[in-house]
C-alpha cells in the first residue's frame, strides 16, 4: 500500500507539474524558442565582429617589452606599420605566424612589423613566436589596453597603419599572399 501510494503521489505530481508548465500565455508553444522585440540575427563571433577602426588613429597605448620596459605605440610610428594581436593558444595565429615571418623578411627594412601578445607571458610570448620563424618585435598588451580600444573580439587581427598613425586596414587570419598585397598597399 505504500509504494502504491508514493507511486500515485508521484503520477499525480508529474500530471500536475506539466499542467502547471501548459498554462498561461504562449502554451502552444515551445519552452526554448525565443520572441524578439526587434527582429535580428545572432552574428557568429569573427573578424566582422571586431571595432571597425578603418580610418581611425591608432590609440596611444603603453605595451611592455618581454624584459617589462613600456613601449608607447606613438613610438612605432613614422614608417607603414603592421601589428599583429595573437596569441600562442589560437590555432589560427598558429598557422599564420610563419606566413608573417616570410613577409617580414621580404618587407623588414620599409615596413615595421610587431606582434602584440594580450594573454601569454613573456617567455611564452618570445619563444612561441621565434619556433615559428618570427624575428620581428614582439611586445605584450599586458592590461589588454590595446586589444580593448581596437574593439578586438577575435584572434588573431591585424591592423595595417600609415606612417602618420591612421590604421587603413584591418584583417583577420592572413595567407603570405594577402599579406603581401595588404604591405604593397600600404607602401603605395
Amino acid at each position: 500500500m505504500l509504494v502504491a501510494s508514493l507511486g500515485a503521489a508521484v503520477v499525480i505530481s508529474l500530471l500536475a507539474g506539466w499542467a502547471i508548465s501548459r498554462t498561461g500565455d504562449g502554451a502552444d508553444t515551445d519552452p526554448l524558442d525565443a520572441v524578439l522585440d526587434t527582429p535580428g540575427t545572432a552574428q557568429i563571433p569573427g573578424i566582422e565582429t571586431n571595432d571597425q577602426v578603418d580610418g581611425d588613429p591608432l590609440p596611444s597605448i603603453d605595451l611592455f617589452t618581454n624584459a617589462g620596459d613600456a613601449i608607447n605605440t606613438d613610438d612605432l610610428l613614422g614608417q607603414p606599420l603592421v601589428i599583429n594581436l595573437w596569441y600562442s593558444t589560437c590555432e589560427p595565429c598558429k598557422r599564420e605566424l610563419p606566413a608573417f615571418a616570410e613577409v617580414q623578411a621580404e618587407y623588414g627594412d620599409r615596413v615595421r612589423f610587431v606582434g602584440v601578445n594580450p594573454r601569454d607571458v613573456p617567455e611564452t610570448n618570445e619563444s612561441f613566436a621565434r619556433e615559428r620563424g618570427v624575428r620581428y618585435e614582439l611586445l605584450l598588451d599586458r592590461d589588454g589596453a590595446l586589444t580593448v580600444e581596437l574593439g578586438v573580439a577575435r584572434f588573431p587581427s591585424t591592423f595595417f597603419v600609415a606612417a602618420d598613425g591612421t590604421i587603413v586596414r584591418q584583417s583577420g587570419v592572413l595567407e603570405a599572399d594577402d599579406l603581401r598585397t595588404y604591405v604593397e598597399e600600404l607602401l603605395a
